[in-house]
């Protein structure tokens, strides 16, 4: 039992900065990861951009490469990643029970989700909005054309209920056809059963791309009519994973900014003179103490999957068939709203 004198001293230390914090203790998550040698990583059953299999079972898409880049600074391998495709009413339960590390999912961060689920958002990796798709020969050309449509959408999502709010807001008297799965609110979009199918912008794009027979025949209207900030979630009550996955995210939008690349890494590391570059790649500075990690764990990121910039041209930019401008995206420099907390 501590005395008086004690807790006067211990009281008067920590106001002086004596007792000021150390190096990370590891966490029970990243404790696990690293006795199994394994992430296991939460993702969409089929979104392509963002998470999809190809026949052999390799996964790829900007929500895959944050898996890819944390498993690299964790475990020193972007491979040692187990994917567990999830639906979006699984997903919630499947990481507050323990059965993934991370959901990276194209999952936007609202209140609710954040307040309430025992969850914690990382950041944002991709900021979208709701918008909808029209076959082209409807001749709709605003979504306030679709006064008393039929539109086709997925349960237990942020676009169900920013439907809802969008069609009492304007009077449109929408009627919502309701599926479980992607896969079935798309079939039947594309069968004919609705007159539009909703989902986030980049997704549109996608399910365009990857399921229309001819995706010229399809168009998406201009209207977005929701935010949604998507990005990996956590579970709450484990700061020291929270903060790692949190600080490569980071990491990887910091490196783009300052031209690290997945090719450069090692030229930048060894002949760089910029502070920032320097403390970003472990040369000056060992960051990763204080997430428990080593110095190279950023080094290790980048390498496994490039910068931000990068991950975004590879999975969804103009050369790929979702052909998704940068914009908001873009970093805050370029005229765009992505931005990261500096590494330092």
């Amino acid at each position: 039992m501590m005395t008086n004198t004690g807790k006067w001293l211990f009281g008067a230390l920590l106001a002086a900065g004596v007792l000021a914090a150390g190096p990370a203790q590891a966490g029970k998550t990243l404790d696990a990861i690293k006795s199994r040698g394994q992430l296991i990583c939460g993702v969409n059953t089929g979104l392509a951009g963002f998470s999809q299999a190809d026949s052999q079972g390799n996964w790829s898409g900007l929500d895959v490469d944050v898996c890819r880049a944390i498993a690299a600074a964790i475990l020193g391998d972007a491979n040692k990643v187990k994917w567990v495709p999830l639906t979006a009413q699984a997903r919630f339960t499947a990481l507050q029970s323990g059965e993934v590390d991370i959901l990276s999912r194209n999952t936007t961060w609202t209140l609710t989700r954040d307040a309430s689920l025992g969850l914690h958002f990382i950041g944002v990796t991709y900021y979208d909005g709701q918008g909808f798709m029209v076959p082209v020969k409807s001749k709709i050309k605003s979504a306030k054309q679709l006064k008393g449509a039929t539109v086709c959408v997925q349960s237990g999502t942020t676009t169900e209920k920013n439907l809802t709010d969008y069609s009492r807001a304007n009077k449109l008297d929408i009627k919502p056809v309701v599926f479980e799965k992607v896969e079935a609110a798309t079939g039947a979009y594309f069968a004919g059963r609705c007159v539009a199918y909703t989902t986030d912008a980049s997704g549109l794009a996608s399910v365009r791309n990857k399921e229309a027979k001819d995706p010229k025949e399809h168009v998406i209207l201009p209207e977005l009519i929701s935010k949604e900030p998507l990005g990996p979630v956590v579970r709450r009550g484990d700061d020291e994973f929270f903060a790692i996955a949190k600080w490569v995210v980071y990491g990887l939008i910091e490196a783009e900014e300052y031209g690290v690349t997945q090719a450069n890494v090692d030229k930048m590391l060894a002949e760089s003179q910029d502070p920032v570059v320097q403390r970003l790649l472990g040369k000056t500075e060992d960051t990763g103490k204080l997430l428990g990690l080593d110095k190279d764990w950023m080094v290790r990121a980048i390498k496994a999957v490039g910068n931000y910039g990068e991950i975004f041209e590879r999975n969804v930019g103009p050369k790929t068939p979702l052909n998704l401008p940068r914009g908001v995206n873009a970093l805050w420099n370029q005229g765009g709203i992505m931005y990261a907390p500096p590494v330092r």
